[in-house]
């Protein structure tokens, strides 16, 4: 019996990625059976929402401004203002809405910037290994060992205030969270068959990372940053409220907690309402993160 050999060229050869559209109707099929995730789904939209169009809500857009009114201090909430007014007679509603857009604005930006930065060096440190992976590991280590919050005031104190300014202080501490995330998914995944055989057919490290592991590592990644938002709404806050984060007269909640705090509690309406959009911001952001993981969490799939 003869034996024909044929040949076939790398080109016929498909590498099997997992399909990445299937995960991804089955986990928005379970999110909408947890009432959980629709929770927090919901309340993050209509924050954000909030965050979009507050500056046209107001009922007093001229105090976003800086606009004051002496004649209106410390009225309490009532059918006019229905949060109150604060010491300089803005409606302190006016306040709230339009601080949503810099709280809210800048705890995405964080986020956003910390898993973008943190996922490439977290890629490149697990996939390429050896050295590279010790010295960025290595600074990530540095990076964690200092508080985070003491970090981003040092640098948003030495560079100054500003909306940019406090996204770039705070992101400085937050990214080795995701790197050391990526790194730990992207060692698993890289032995995995497809990515042995798209080595094999002469894919370069970028195109592996880039066609066959990040896309089957979207969904850890996706989780954190669901649940990291509200942590840095909460971090935005503490710089405002100990005068390092946006100065007036752009209003901010952690800013208007600090200077409610001189006014408690006679005038508790100052604190109570700025704080309240606060707690409602980090809760909203923890229900969706929390019910993302029970929807996204591999192990938990059927």
């Amino acid at each position: 019996m003869s034996v024909v050999h044929v040949p076939v060229a790398a080109a016929d050869f498909v590498v099997d990625t997992p399909n990445g559209s299937d995960n991804w109707g089955r986990a928005i099929y379970r999110l909408r059976q947890s009432w959980l995730s629709v929770v927090g789904l919901v309340m993050v939209l209509l924050l954000l929402l909030l965050a979009i169009a507050g500056p046209w809500l107001a009922p007093f857009p001229e105090h976003l401004l800086g606009g004051i009114n002496t004649g209106m201090r410390f009225k309490p909430p009532s059918s006019a203002h229905w949060m109150g007014t604060n010491e300089v007679g803005q409606d302190v509603l006016s306040l709230v809405l339009g601080g949503a857009r810099t709280s809210l604005l800048a705890g995405l930006a964080v986020v956003s910037a910390a898993a973008v930065t943190g996922t490439i060096i977290g890629a490149l440190a697990g996939y390429l290994g050896g050295w590279t992976d010790e010295i960025l590991m290595r600074i990530a280590d540095l990076k964690l060992t200092l508080p985070g919050l003491i970090l981003a005031m040092a640098v948003a104190a030495a560079l100054g205030a500003g909306f940019g300014i406090m996204v770039f202080a705070i992101a400085l501490s937050w990214w080795p969270g995701f790197a050391r995330l990526v790194r730990g998914e992207v060692l698993s995944k890289r032995e995995e068959v497809y990515v042995l055989a798209a080595r094999a057919l002469g894919a370069g490290p970028i195109r592996i990372l880039w066609r066959h592991i990040l896309p089957n590592i979207l969904s850890p990644v996706i989780v954190k940053m669901s649940l990291d938002v509200g942590f840095a709404v909460l971090t935005v806050a503490s710089l405002g409220f100990v005068g390092i984060g946006i100065k007036p007269p752009t209003p901010e909640w952690g800013m208007m907690l600090s200077t409610a705090r001189g006014y408690m509690p006679d005038f508790w309406w100052i604190a109570i309402f700025p704080g309240l959009a606060i707690f409602v911001s980090v809760l909203s952001f923890n229900l969706l993160g929390d019910g993302l993981r029970d929807v996204l969490d591999p192990k938990s799939r059927r």
